[in-house]
């Protein structure tokens, strides 16, 4: 195998996979899965991230500048991932795949991303090409 042959497809592969990839803002949830995802927010979140999102004492906030500087450009599994294996904090890895799906999508919500026409897939499989582009 030359040289060559290896770099075309290591470019290939890395053109495909960038096609691939979808930003947040292109409504990749939908307006029913964020009041789920609010409802559920209110029920398990709240209380330690504010009614807002806003963060409150040691819980960091889930929108505005400190949210999006240590999640932009990261795909949505790895937020979705974090909530499964440490949120709520008195209740570690109960949310599931679901769960976490519309609590980003409510996240997304307030941080101004659009809504579109289908929920967030659950799962990291789904979740995996969509990144969290700047705002």
């Amino acid at each position: 195998m030359s040289l060559k042959f290896v770099y075309a497809a290591a470019v290939a592969l890395a053109l495909t996979g960038a096609a691939l990839a979808q930003d947040a803002s292109s409504g990749v949830y939908s307006p029913a899965q964020v009041a789920r995802g609010a409802e559920l927010y209110a029920a398990q979140c709240a209380r330690c991230h504010g009614p807002s999102m806003e963060g409150l004492d040691v819980a960091p906030p889930l929108t505005g500048a400190t949210f999006l500087s240590h999640w932009t450009g990261q795909p949505l599994s790895a937020l979705s991932a974090r909530l499964r294996t440490t949120m709520p904090i008195d209740k570690p890895g109960s949310l599931g795949q679901a769960a976490s799906a519309d609590l980003i999508a409510a996240m997304l919500d307030a941080n101004g991303y659009p809504a579109g026409k289908t929920d967030l897939p659950p799962g990291a499989a789904g979740q995996a090409a969509l990144i969290l582009d700047a705002r």
